[in-house]
């Protein structure tokens, strides 16, 4: 078996790496998103992105312009609906995103020879497309850059939120700004591993980092960093088992998940029970 086999051929190094730079950029978010406890919000926007994404194909727009259209609507129908109603968020979430997953869902069905439903599904980082590379290339660079300017407000957001209108900060800004941050970060994810398994890629990484270290500059670094390995291993194993990219992906970002969560030095499960017994 050659190892380097898979670096021979163009498609597999595109996909590589654009899901490195998009697994990079997704771990880099999935810190905020952790640490305001976002994790629901996100598998919301994955999944109300769909029905964008078929209005965009069917009306020849590019994907990204009906995808974003779509999130942010569904974003700030469950801001509605829970200023509303008694409803507690999770209820409000669940309703909203089941609701537009089903009419996606439907208007697929409506126009099956023109929309392929597995690539919404499931991703197709191996057929990537240059306009679609363009897209995930700016969307990319105007995270990191937002991210690398604001960290700090974004994070005394995200933790305290009544502490940072009491400095003055402008909450509902960084409350928008994050939103769009995520609504963004999740469309171009959707060519990488699918409206599925988005939500892992927005979560994992930070989860893993959160139980590396209490510093959230160090979370950031290490979740950034676990997010573009686990993505470009991810892509580079797929070659081998020629298996989805996004679902090699994802498993072996749960898979490092999983030994952080047992061997992490100061909070693995293994670790405090050794410490138990001395």
């Amino acid at each position: 078996m050659n190892l380097f086999e898979p670096f021979h051929y163009d498609f597999m190094v595109r996909a590589m790496m654009m899901s490195a730079l998009i697994g990079g950029v997704c771990g880099l978010l999935s810190c905020f998103i952790i640490l305001k406890g976002w994790s629901l919000m996100g598998d919301a926007l994955s999944h109300s992105v769909v029905p964008g994404v078929a209005i965009a194909y069917m009306l020849g727009l590019p994907m990204i312009l009906g995808a974003f259209t779509t999130g942010m609507l569904a974003a700030l129908g469950m801001g509605i609906v829970k200023s509303r109603t008694r409803l507690r968020e999770d209820a409000v979430i669940g309703v909203v995103f089941t609701a537009f997953f089903a009419l996606g869902l439907l208007l697929i069905s409506l126009r099956p020879s023109e929309i392929n439903l597995r690539t919404i599904i499931f991703g197709n980082m191996l057929g990537i497309a240059r306009g679609d590379m363009v897209q995930m290339l700016a969307i990319s660079a105007v995270t990191v850059l937002v991210l690398a300017l604001k960290w700090k407000d974004l994070m005394l957001y995200c933790f305290d939120p009544g502490q940072a209108r009491t400095l003055g900060m402008r909450v509902r800004v960084l409350h928008y700004s994050l939103l769009i941050l995520l609504s963004l970060t999740t469309v171009a994810a959707l060519q990488a591993v699918g409206a599925v398994l988005v939500v892992a890629m927005l979560v994992t990484p930070g989860a893993t980092a959160y139980m590396l270290t209490d510093r959230f500059d160090r979370m950031m670094v290490l979740s950034s960093l676990l997010g573009l390995g686990g993505a470009f291993a991810g892509g580079y194993l797929s070659y081998f088992f020629n298996g989805e990219v996004g679902g090699c992906i994802v498993v072996l970002q749960t898979l490092v998940f999983l030994a952080v969560f047992f061997f992490s030095p100061k909070y693995g499960l293994w670790t405090r029970r050794q410490e138990q017994v001395l």
